[in-house]
């Protein structure tokens, strides 16, 4: 199996969620690039946006995922949703590991995120509207991303770790 399973997506497609539980059936240490990055910095991801603004975050994740590539453990990456479309980072996914775009649509990622309010890109008043135009625009970069992609809008958390490590096998034979 890979080293490190990377799991892209918008946010709210479940990456966190299904990370946890697949990091525990195969006992990979889970890495979670924004909370990672919270602690680095001793900030929330509000306050970095505020503070330094997108890109000096998306600066922050490149930095993250160079530094990642030198790891020896088995590792579930759950990144940020928007990660695979800046600093060439999704070239820097494919070489660090094996991903997967967990894909779910904007009317599933609204309902799972319309009450977050730790999500400084949906600061908005049309949340529903600003999901789909930011998947729209980051679609081709989850894709190029991926090595495997997983409709999520019908299926649990245990159903999709489940379905990635079917994948895994799949790619050892």
């Amino acid at each position: 199996m890979a080293d490190i399973i990377i799991l892209i997506g918008f946010m709210g497609s479940g990456k966190s969620s299904v990370g946890k539980v697949l990091a525990g059936k195969l006992g990979y240490k889970l890495i979670d690039s924004d909370k990672y990055i919270e602690q680095q910095e001793g900030k929330s991801i509000n306050d970095i946006f505020k503070e330094c603004g997108e890109a000096g975050f998306r600066n922050m994740e490149t930095a993250f995922l160079k530094n990642l590539s030198t790891a020896n453990e088995d590792i579930i990456l759950s990144t940020g949703g928007g990660m695979p479309c800046h600093n060439n980072n999704a070239a820097l996914l494919k070489e660090i590991g094996f991903s997967v775009y967990l894909s779910a649509s904007p009317s599933v990622i609204y309902e799972r995120v319309k009450h977050d309010t730790g999500r400084p890109l949906l600061m908005v008043d049309d949340k529903l509207g600003k999901i789909t135009s930011l998947l729209s625009e980051r679609e081709k970069y989850y894709n190029e991303s991926a090595d495997k992609v997983i409709e999520t809008d019908e299926l649990s958390v245990d159903e999709i770790a489940d379905e990635i490590i079917r994948l895994l096998k799949g790619e050892a034979n």
